[in-house]
């Protein structure tokens, strides 16, 4: 098994054994502020968000080839990620917007609000079943 991570103080994301063998850089250019990741194993897909300078949530295969953007517009502080592997679907939660929202996660596509509130600060989301889980400050 691999985990993956973000280092935020040199804007990679990147991959090693369990071990902590094999330790790679997967992703280390266009990223300036890389939050949070989920990974899709089946699927072979990276997940991650960005607070940079151009807030966005990308994808990109495992060995971090092929990245593209999937949401770039109305959104601010993209924090937590989560996948739903039943549905296929990406949620995250937005600590600006204070929404959660979701795409479908092959095609960026039928982009939908799950939950708003207000003066929530999201931080993280988690979905499980029928059930979406998140945090606050």
């Amino acid at each position: 098994g691999n985990i993956y991570w973000t280092d935020h103080g040199f804007n990679l994301i990147e991959v090693a054994r369990l071990n902590g063998s094999f330790r790679y850089v997967v992703i280390s250019q266009g990223l300036e502020q890389p939050r949070s990741i989920a990974v899709h194993p089946d699927k072979g897909y990276l997940f991650w968000t960005e607070w940079g300078q151009t807030p966005c949530i990308g994808r990109a295969h495992l060995d971090g080839s092929e990245k593209v953007v999937l949401v770039s517009l109305g959104i601010a502080w993209p924090n937590g990620i989560s996948i739903d592997y039943e549905e296929n679907k990406l949620y995250w939660c937005d600590a600006r917007t204070d929404k959660i929202e979701r795409i479908d996660l092959e095609s960026g596509g039928s982009r939908e609000i799950v939950l708003s509130g207000s003066n929530v600060d999201m931080f993280s989301v988690a979905v499980f079943g029928a059930y979406i889980y998140w945090s606050d400050r």
